[in-house]
């Protein structure tokens, strides 16, 4: 889980900043393998069509709620690479106030050289759970404005 201490965009630096402090990209494809092992288990009720990310060559769901104004997201893989990459977006993206998302891209991909060493399925892959997860943040500006506008 996100520390709600920081920002988004300290999150970000301090990802890039532990990127950066891994010598190969060997050592990081490593580092994001075991962000996807510490993922918690995603409940079989969200591994349904109704959670799962289209465009994505694994399996994958995302699921989101609001609660107390944050919008927090429960996410799974059948693919560890894939594990890890939701992980890498939820260190960054979960408990956060969906304004906060909306105007936070994720630069940090760009930054550490995930787009250059990944396969074009998986880039097109971790896009997607980007466009979910801003989808969610909409939605839920949406709901929040609604019970406090």
């Amino acid at each position: 889980m996100t520390d709600p201490l920081l920002s988004i965009a300290e999150a970000q630096a301090e990802l890039i900043e532990t990127f950066e402090a891994l010598p190969d990209w060997q050592e990081r494809y490593q580092y994001i393998i075991d962000l996807g092992q510490s993922l918690p288990a995603l409940p079989a009720a969200f591994q349904t069509e109704e959670y799962k990310v289209r465009g994505c060559q694994s399996q994958v769901w995302i699921a989101s709620e609001l609660r107390d104004g944050r919008l927090h997201f429960q996410a799974g893989s059948d693919a560890i690479i894939t594990a890890g990459l939701i992980a890498l977006l939820l260190s960054v993206y979960d408990n956060r106030v969906p304004k906060e998302i909306l105007t936070t891209p994720p630069d940090f991909i760009k930054a550490i050289g995930l787009s250059q060493h990944l396969s074009p399925s998986r880039s097109n892959g971790l896009l997607s759970m980007v466009r979910r997860i801003f989808e969610s943040a909409t939605n839920a500006a949406g709901e929040d404005a609604s019970v406090h506008g």
